[in-house]
């Protein structure tokens, strides 16, 4: 049977990078959710539709195809045929996903999506309400998060690798508004499930955020799902 392993937590935690370590380990699939809402939210955006307008965001998602796709183990995303996984990475379409995500219409959308994933194949799955609502019965669920501070400064130091024009207040503004707004959405907010374990990485290099974070999975995997 399938095994699914479900990691939740804030923008910046690093819930991408550790969910794909974790998933090449134990060669399960790695399902990134949140490069679906930015892949919607890049659509919204392309599309010129106001984001705060949720009727004509309803109305545009007949026109839009999210597929996912594999290339030498990584993970790709495809906007109407387009690998838009590079373009999905900008702080401008991070804060379009996280306002199309508050739309249940969006939510729906992706839901079947991601839940059929999880039926054909053994799972890592990341994203703000995976354990909570997407996959409630997941065998594992961790909560991962990191001081608001520390995810804006990793974050930061990542677009700065990538040449992006910005600076470290205007990241950790963007950071803390985006908290916000995910925990406080109507539908499927951020929070932690009652069962997931809680993995804070504020202090943690990157090697020791994914060594905490096996180390958990490794107590709560069954062996048997040690093979996807």
């Amino acid at each position: 049977m399938p095994y699914a392993i479900a990691i939740d937590g804030p923008a910046g935690a690093g819930k991408s990078t550790i969910a794909r370590a974790l998933a090449k380990e134990l060669q399960f699939i790695y399902v990134d959710t949140g490069a679906l809402y930015r892949t919607v939210g890049l659509y919204i955006l392309r599309s010129h539709i106001a984001l705060t307008d949720a009727e004509a965001i309803t109305a545009g998602l007949p026109g839009l195809r999210v597929t996912l796709g594999y290339a030498g183990g990584e993970q790709r995303v495809f906007l109407n045929g387009e690998d838009v996984s590079d373009s999905i990475r900008t702080p401008e379409v991070s804060m379009a996903a996280s306002a199309v995500s508050a739309i249940p219409a969006v939510r729906a959308f992706l839901l079947q999506t991601q839940r059929d994933m999880a039926a054909a194949h053994s799972v890592v799955m990341d994203g703000r309400d995976i354990g909570t609502t997407i996959l409630p019965q997941a065998q594992v669920k961790i909560f991962l998060t990191a001081s608001a501070e520390a995810r804006a400064q990793r974050r930061f130091t990542e677009l700065q690798e990538k040449g992006a024009d910005t600076t470290y207040e205007a990241v950790l503004q963007d950071m803390e508004k985006r908290d916000y707004d995910d925990t406080h959405r109507a539908i499927s907010p951020l929070q932690q499930a009652p069962d997931a374990v809680l993995v804070d990485t504020s202090h943690d290099t990157l090697a020791q955020a994914i060594e905490r974070v096996r180390q958990t999975v490794a107590a709560r995997l069954p062996r048997s799902g040690q093979e996807a």
